[in-house]
């Protein structure tokens, strides 16, 4: 525990330290905007190419990896929008807070997550993590804009095509293909050491990143559904990825890294998506950043539980 401890505080040191630097207008707002580009474009995509490029795959449980993670997503996601029909649609204007409490409960943020596994479980932890975004992106995209083309309230929706070429164009996508591309045909290693370099520089300004984003100005308007959207993410998911884990036959470090997928926080840029497509944003920038908050007294609990299976 207290070498999971060990590792986890200076990443949440980290995330507090970017919001310090955002509050105190040390850096200012258009600068962070550009650092959450170039990690999410360039550094974290490198970091995912050099980990999936010279990772032995042989080793990776891939086929019960990923039937963990999808039905923990579908079965989460179901348990959710039964719920919604049961008990909240009795109240007015329900569709656009339950749409942000659903991102916020099956999104997870692959910036914390491979920033938490990288220290603790090395090469091998980022590669699971690194399959774990190659699974559960497209899958929670598409779902999430499901979810906020019906619950949602806007003007606007989504054409199939443009959710389809954005999937397609996701930065993490293209970085998991390309490495696992390189896996099979080899990468030399002059580009190999290019592309390491690169990649080392990604996860400190991801975390900065991640700690700018956080807004605490709302919460005291929803603090029913932010306890929801906060407890199903941090407590329900991960035990839901346990269950499972269970059922199909999981275990060591590829269960372990499933749990964390499941343990840490939702993705920052559901706010954004909320925000495009009539959700309900001020509650989702709520459970984003009480999320990040909550996350670093139960993450630790759900490494040392994931550890002792």
């Amino acid at each position: 525990m207290l070498t999971t401890l060990n590792a986890i505080t200076p990443i949440f040191l980290i995330i507090a330290t970017g919001y310090l630097l955002f509050r105190t207008r040390v850096v200012g707002e258009a600068v962070w905007s550009a650092i959450e580009h170039i990690c999410f474009y360039l550094l974290l995509p490198f970091l995912i190419i050099r980990t999936l490029s010279r990772a032995n795959l042989g080793d990776v449980p891939i086929l019960d990896f990923m039937t963990v993670l999808v039905v923990a997503i579908l079965g989460m996601s179901t348990v959710l929008i039964l719920t919604h029909a049961l008990i909240w649609k009795r109240f007015p204007r329900s569709g656009p807070s339950f749409s942000s409490v659903f991102q916020g409960t099956t999104r997870f943020h692959g910036f914390v997550a491979i920033a938490v596994i990288g220290p603790l479980y090395g090469d091998d932890g980022v590669t699971l993590a690194a399959l774990a975004l190659a699974i559960m992106v497209p899958l929670l995209n598409v779902i999430s804009v499901i979810v906020l083309s019906i619950y949602g309230h806007s003007e606007t929706r989504p054409e199939v095509v443009a959710v389809i070429r954005k999937i397609l164009t996701n930065p993490l996508i293209i970085a998991c293909a390309a490495g696992l591309l390189l896996n099979r045909l080899g990468v030399p290693d002059i580009l190999f050491q290019a592309i390491d370099i690169i990649g080392a520089g990604g996860l400190g300004l991801a975390l900065l990143a991640v700690g700018a984003g956080m807004k605490l100005g709302h919460a005291a308007q929803h603090k029913l559904l932010l306890a929801i959207g906060v407890l199903t993410r941090l407590i329900g998911m991960p035990m839901m990825i346990i269950l499972m884990s269970w059922l199909v036959g999981l275990d060591g470090l590829a269960r372990t890294v499933a749990i964390i997928a499941g343990a840490v926080p939702t993705a920052a840029s559901a706010y954004v998506m909320a925000r495009k497509m009539g959700g309900n944003a001020e509650l989702m920038s709520s459970i984003v950043t009480f999320q990040v908050l909550v996350a670093f007294f139960t993450l630790p609990m759900f490494i040392y539980i994931a550890e002792l299976l």
